[in-house]
C-alpha cells in the first residue's frame, strides 16, 4: 500500500521550515528509491531521528536530499547504516561534519559498490573521530578524489598512517587529510592501485553477457583491507565476489585479470549443476576434485568460446622446475589440463592430462570431477591429511571453489534458528509424559528445553490446549523453496525458508460484531448461496451416449425409419450429478502496511480483510466447498511466516473464528514463497478444481531485496508454477497503483484492483460467487 506524505503532517511540523520544504520536493524521488516499508522505516523515521539530535536543520536537509541516491546505489539497508552511524558519531564531532558525512555518502556508495564495504567505510570514519578528529572534515571534502584512486583498504592504511603520524599536531592533521602535505601525497601514491573494480564493473558485466547472453551478479570484496595481496575471488549464492582492485601483472592489465577471474567464476555458475555427495573432504580426493572441476568448467567454456583459453593460459606460470611439493605439482597439473602446448613429463601430470582427455566428449557427465579425483588419488605422490585451502594452486584468477561444495545444499538450519529468535530445544512428547513430567507452570525465555505435544490436546472444559498454556509458540519444520532470479534466468535452489506459525487467538465477539454490522449483505448472500448449492441429479436427453435409453427419442427414430429418413442417433439419456468439486484457499497479505488506516475511515486494512474473510467463510461453509484461510508475512528470505487461520477439513467453528479475530499485520511481503506453499497445500486436495484467492495491499517487497522487479518476477514465476499443477490464481489488490504490476504477475482477467478498499467485505464474497459459479 502506498504512503502519502500528507499522512505525516506531524513530522512536517516537527521538521519545520526548510527541512519540510526539501522533504516535499524530494518525495517523488524517494518513492521511486524506497519500498513502501522502507519509506517509513528508513526515510521518514531516519529524518525524524536526525532531527531529534538537535543539531540544526542542515543535517536533516542533507539526509532528505541524499538518502534516495544512497538507496538507489546500495539499497535501503545502507540508509539505515548511515543513520545509525550518524547517531553514534554525533557526540564525538560537530553537526557540520555529520552533515558532510551524509552529503558525501552517495559518493562513497558509488565508489565502493557494496553494502558491506560501505559499512566498513562508516566504521573507519567513526574510528578516525577518536584518533584524528580534525582530519575527518578535510578527508570528507576530498572523498571523491581519494576513492577514485584507493580501495577501502588503501584508504584505511592512508588514514591510519596520518592519524598515527600527526596524533598531537592538529594543524598537520588538517594538512595531511586535505592532501596538502608531501607525506600525504607520498602515502597516497603508494596506496594507489592499478584497476578498481567500480571502474570496470559495467565493462565486465557486458563482457559476460556477450558470452552467455545473461546477467551475473558481481560485488567487490575488500581483499586488501589488511593485506595488499587481496583475497581470492569467490562465489556465494549466485553472486560473484571479485577483489576491489587488481594491479597490472607481468604485462597483463588489471582489466585482463578481471576478465579472466569473472569468466572463470561465471563458468562455474553456468556449468556446475550437481550437488557434491559431501562437504569438501580434507584429503587428496578433495584437492583433486577441485582441480578437475576447475579444468572441467574451463574446458566446457573454451569449447563454446575458444578465445577464453588464450585469456587464462598466460596466468598459469608453473614449470617443471618448480619441484614436486604438493602445491607446485598441483599448479603444474592445472596448467597441463588447460594448455595443450605445455610439456611436463611428471608421471602424475601425464596421467591426469590423459584421464581428462579420455572424457573430453563427456564433460557434462554427473560426478565426473569426483570420479577422476578418486581414480588418480592413489597415484598422487603426497598422501594423508591435506587442506585444499593451503595447497591449492596459486593461480591468480581462480576462485576458492567454495561454490562447488555449497551448491544445492541446505545451509539455512542455523539461520533458521537465529530467525526464530530462540535456541531452546523442543522435545515432542505424549500427553502422559507432558502431565507427569511438567515441573513449571510456563516456559520462560531462559528455559533450555520445552516439551511440545505433536497434536493439540485440551483439558476438560478448557478453551486453550496444553501447548498454548505451557509452551512457547511452536513453529513448523522449515520448508525450503526456490526463488526465480529474473536477471540470471535461473532458480536459486533452497533460497527461501518458510515457517508455519500458530496464529494468535482473538475475541470471537469481534466476528459476531462483523456479522451484525453486515446484516444487509448477509441477506443478499443467501440468494447466491442457494443458487450455488448442488441441485441433485440432472437428466440430459438426446445424447449420443448415456446411462439409459430415451423413449421419446426412440419413437422419433422409429418414425424416421418408416418414412425412409436418416434417424437421429442421439437416443440416450445421461444422468449428471450436480456436485461442486472445488477447493478454495484464501491467502491474505499480512504485512506491516495492512495496519494503516484506510483514508477517510477509522478502519485499518487488516480489519477490512478480517471482515471480508469472516463473511466469505460463513458463505462458503454453507455452500459446502472445502476451503482454507491462510496468511503470510516475511522478514527476509530466511523467515517467511505462514499462518493457517482455518484449514481444509477443519470446521468453521469458534476456534477458527477466534484465530481470524486475532489476525494482525507485521513485517513484509515475500509473495512468491507463500504462493508456492499455498499451491503445495492445494495440490493435496482431491478436488478437480482448485482456486487460490490472494488478497494483498501492495506489491511484493522484502527487507533484503533492493531491486523492485526481483520479487515481482518471482511472484509471476510462482503463479505460473502452481498454474501448471492445476491451481487457478486470482488476486484482489487494494493498491490503487497496482495496475502497473499486478497484470504482469497474474495475467489478464486474473486480477481485480479495488479502488475503494472499504468495499472489500462486500466484493470478496461476490467475487467468489462469480469465480466458482
Amino acid at each position: 500500500m502506498s504512503i502519502h506524505l500528507e499522512e505525516y503532517q506531524d513530522l512536517l511540523e516537527d521538521l519545520g521550515g526548510q527541512a519540510a520544504e526539501v522533504l516535499e520536493a524530494s518525495w517523488q524521488e524517494a518513492t521511486r528509491a524506497f519500498s513502501t516499508g522502507g519509506l517509513k522505516r528508513y526515510y521518514l523515521e531516519g529524518a525524524r531521528s536526525l532531527h531529534s539530535l538537535g543539531r540544526g536543520s542542515e543535517m536533516v536537509v542533507a539526509f532528505v536530499q541524499e538518502a534516495p541516491d544512497l538507496a538507489q546505489e546500495l539499497g535501503e539497508d545502507a540508509v539505515g547504516e548511515l543513520v545509525s552511524s550518524a547517531i553514534k558519531m554525533y557526540s564525538k564531532t560537530s553537526g557540520a561534519v555529520i552533515t558532510l558525512l551524509i552529503s558525501t555518502s552517495p559518493i562513497a556508495a558509488r565508489r565502493l559498490g557494496d553494502l558491506r564495504l560501505f559499512g566498513g567505510y562508516l566504521r573507519l570514519v567513526d574510528n578516525l573521530l577518536g584518533q584524528a578528529p580534525r582530519g575527518v572534515r578535510p578527508m570528507l571534502e576530498h572523498l571523491d578524489e581519494l576513492l577514485s584512486q584507493l580501495t577501502l583498504g588503501g584508504l584505511r592504511r592512508w588514514a591510519t598512517w596520518g592519524a598515527q603520524a600527526h596524533r598531537t599536531d592538529l594543524e598537520e592533521q588538517i594538512a595531511y587529510f586535505g592532501l596538502e602535505s608531501p607525506e600525504s601525497r607520498s602515502v597516497f601514491q603508494k596506496e594507489r592501485r592499478g584497476t578498481l573494480f567500480v571502474d570496470v564493473q559495467r565493462r565486465i558485466n557486458l563482457y559476460l553477457r556477450s558470452l552467455w547472453a545473461r546477467d551475473f551478479f558481481m560485488r567487490p570484496t575488500s581483499g586488501d583491507f589488511e593485506s595488499r595481496e587481496g583475497y581470492k575471488p569467490y562465489i556465494e549464492g549466485f553472486t560473484i565476489f571479485l577483489p576491489d582492485a587488481f594491479d597490472d601483472w607481468e604485462g597483463l592489465t588489471g582489466l585482463d585479470l578481471y576478465r579472466a577471474a569473472a569468466a572463470h567464476a561465471a563458468a562455474h555458475v553456468v556449468y556446475t549443476r550437481e550437488m557434491q555427495p559431501e562437504e569438501a573432504p580434507r584429503g587428496v580426493t578433495g584437492v583433486l576434485t577441485e582441480l578437475f572441476e576447475d579444468a572441467r568448467v574451463e574446458a566446457l567454456a573454451s569449447r563454446g568460446f575458444p578465445g577464453l583459453r588464450n585469456l587464462w593460459t598466460p596466468l598459469h606460470t608453473a614449470t617443471p622446475d618448480d619441484g614436486e611439493a604438493p602445491q607446485a605439482l598441483l599448479a603444474r597439473t592445472a596448467r597441463a589440463l588447460l594448455d595443450p602446448d605445455y610439456r611436463d613429463d611428471h608421471p602424475f601430470v601425464t596421467r591426469a592430462r590423459a584421464a581428462l582427455a579420455e572424457r573430453t566428449e563427456d564433460l557434462e557427465a554427473p560426478g565426473l570431477a569426483r570420479a577422476l579425483a578418486e581414480a588418480l588419488a592413489p597415484e598422487f605422490p603426497e598422501q594423508g591429511y591435506m587442506n585444499p585451502r593451503q595447497v591449492a594452486p596459486d593461480v591468480l584468477y581462480r576462485d576458492d571453489n567454495r561454490y562447488m561444495w555449497a551448491f544445492g545444499r541446505e545451509e539455512d538450519d542455523f539461520e533458521t534458528l537465529m530467525a526464530s529468535g530462540s535456541n531452546q530445544e523442543r522435545v515432542y512428547v505424549t500427553p502422559m509424559e507432558m502431565i507427569n513430567t511438567l515441573d513449571v507452570p510456563g516456559a520462560g525465555d531462559d528455559a533450555q528445553m520445552i516439551m511440545v505435544l505433536a497434536t493439540e490436546w485440551f483439558r476438560d472444559g478448557e478453551e486453550e490446549s496444553i501447548n498454548q498454556q505451557e509452551g512457547k509458540e511452536p513453529i513448523s519444520l522449515p520448508y525450503h523453496y526456490h526463488e526465480w532470479d529474473y536477471q540470471m534466468q535461473l532458480e536459486r535452489p533452497h533460497w527461501v525458508t518458510l515457517l508455519e506459525r500458530r496464529p494468535q487467538k482473538g475475541d470471537v465477539a469481534e466476528i459476531d460484531a462483523i456479522n451484525e454490522k453486515h446484516k444487509p449483505l448477509i441477506s443478499r448472500l443467501k440468494f447466491l448461496i442457494e443458487a450455488m448449492q448442488p441441485q441433485g441429479v440432472q437428466r440430459l436427453r438426446k445424447q449420443a451416449e448415456g446411462d439409459e435409453l430415451d423413449l421419446n427419442a426412440l419413437v422419433d427414430a422409429q418414425i424416421d425409419l418408416r418414412m425412409r429418413r436418416q434417424p437421429d442417433e442421439r437416443i440416450y439419456v445421461r444422468n449428471i450429478r450436480q456436485v461442486r468439486d472445488l477447493s478454495v484457499l484464501v491467502l491474505l497479505d499480512l504485512s506491516e502496511s495492512t495496519n494503516e488506516m484506510v483514508q477517510g475511515t477509522e478502519t485499518s486494512v487488516v480489519q477490512l480483510a478480517r471482515e471480508a474473510t469472516a463473511l466469505l467463510s460463513g458463505a462458503i461453509s454453507k455452500i459446502g466447498d472445502p476451503f482454507a484461510i491462510h496468511g503470510f508475512a516475511s522478514d527476509g528470505r530466511h523467515d517467511v511466516e505462514y499462518y493457517r487461520f482455518k484449514d481444509f477439513g477443519a470446521p468453521y467453528d469458534d476456534h477458527a473464528r477466534a484465530r481470524l479475530a486475532g489476525m494482525k499485520g507485521q513485517l513484509s511481503t515475500r509473495m512468491g514463497a507463500a504462493v508456492r506453499h499455498a499451491g503445495h497445500l492445494l495440490q493435496q486436495q482431491g478436488t478437480q478444481k482448485k482456486l487460490l484467492l490472494i488478497v494483498t495491499d501492495g506489491e511484493p517487497a522484502d527487507t533484503d531485496v533492493r531491486d523492485p522487479q526481483y520479487l515481482r518476477q518471482d511472484a509471476k514465476r510462482a503463479v505460473e508454477e502452481v498454474g501448471k499443477n492445476g491451481v487457478y490464481s486470482f488476486c484482489i489488490s487494494l493498491d490503487p497503483n497496482a495496475d502497473e504490476y499486478v497484470e504482469r504477475i497474474f495475467g489478464a482477467q486474473h486480477f481485480m484492483v479495488l479502488d475503494r478498499i472499504e468495499r472489500l467485505p462486500e466484493k470478496l464474497p461476490m467475487l467468489y460467487a462469480g469465480l466458482t459459479r
